[in-house]
């Protein structure tokens, strides 16, 4: 069963400690969202270390700078999510446009060719784009026509956002959040 959502922990892969992603929120979803997590596009699963985009001494390398720099050359857009699909156990939406989405997750992995999208289970590309509205036992009986009525969704997209996992049945938290088109980061807490 595909694992697409960073918040997901069960037989699939655990999230370790310390796992970081790069996600899309979409606020606009959240009340369709049954996985007990925000509704969120994942941009990269799992990213880099923590530490090499935190790490505040002299001595640290330009990640947390080319990371920023990468994802404000990508011009803010708008996502559409116009239909329910399915993989076996998943329910999704898939977005359009998706190829702002590919093309910043190609960038990233030209970049960063460690960072293996869902680790590699789904091949060296991962999953196509898409936000999990329910995913496990009892998904595959849901009626689509429960989350139809209220597509089509419009989600404008100005920022990615790091979290981090604390580990298997923790709840991720915000890091960083990088704004598309620009070169700010500001910091969560």
């Amino acid at each position: 069963m595909p694992h697409d959502d960073p918040d997901a922990h069960d037989e699939g892969w655990p999230d370790l400690p310390g796992d970081t992603a790069l996600t899309i929120p979409v606020p606009e979803a959240d009340a369709l969202v049954r996985t007990g997590t925000r509704a969120h596009v994942t941009v990269l699963y799992p990213f880099l270390p923590l530490s090499r985009l935190t790490n505040d001494t002299d001595d640290t390398d330009d990640t947390d700078d080319t990371l920023r720099s990468l994802i404000s050359a990508t011009p803010a857009f708008t996502l559409t999510f116009r239909e329910t699909r399915r993989w076996p156990g998943v329910l999704y939406l898939p977005p359009t446009p998706d190829e702002p989405l590919r093309t910043l997750t190609k960038s990233l992995r030209t970049r960063w060719p460690e960072a293996v999208p869902y680790r590699g289970v789904f091949g060296d590309e991962g999953l196509d784009p898409h936000l999990t509205l329910a995913s496990g036992a009892g998904t595959d009986a849901l009626p689509e026509s429960d989350f139809s009525a209220a597509l089509p969704l419009r989600s404008p997209v100005d920022a990615i956002r790091l979290i981090v996992s604390d580990g298997p049945g923790t709840r991720w938290r915000d890091v960083r959040s990088y704004p598309l088109g620009t070169g700010v980061t500001t910091a969560r807490r």
